[in-house]
């Protein structure tokens, strides 16, 4: 990745409907150039979508939570971290899980309807029989919403 292609997906961040005609006439490059360099991007993994980005809130899901799972390791029938991810995917109200080091096997984040939504959402979660205790933490205020962006902008040439 060089400087013309930071560029390029800084543009398409700040104004994904631009357009390649435009992004090209703005950059002083070819349509082509600029056609062949998101192509790049994307096959090789560093743009991995171009569709909107919604906000949970809006949706009618302002509650965020934060939950550390621990999860069964004596049991192999229970399927362990993947058999739990499987079944995360299933839970609309799910929006990420990570396996983890440290206090706790696996990090979800979650979003409600309200406070009393969310223990209907942690006792889905719950429900499965490889997990053993859960903690939760909730969200009070976005300060930095999730960001790729900068890491762009140091790119060396």
């Amino acid at each position: 990745m060089d400087n013309l292609d930071a560029t390029l997906i800084d543009l398409f961040a700040r104004e994904p409907r631009v357009g390649v005609l435009e992004a090209s006439r703005r950059l002083g490059v070819a349509r082509g150039t600029v056609q062949a360099r998101l192509d790049k991007l994307a096959s090789s993994g560093v743009v991995t979508g171009w569709g909107p980005d919604l906000d949970p809130g809006a949706l009618g899901y302002p509650v965020t939570a934060f939950l550390t799972l621990e999860i069964r390791q004596d049991n192999i029938d229970l399927g362990g971290h993947d058999s739990v991810a499987r079944k995360l995917e299933q839970i609309a109200e799910v929006l990420e899980a990570y396996t983890i080091t440290g206090a706790g096997d696996m990090w979800v984040r979650v979003v409600a309807r309200s406070n009393a939504d969310l223990q209907r959402v942690i006792d889905r979660v719950l429900a499965d029989p490889a997990i053993v205790r859960s903690t939760t933490v909730i969200a009070l205020a976005e300060q930095i919403p999730f960001r790729v962006l900068p890491l762009t902008r140091t790119v060396d040439s």
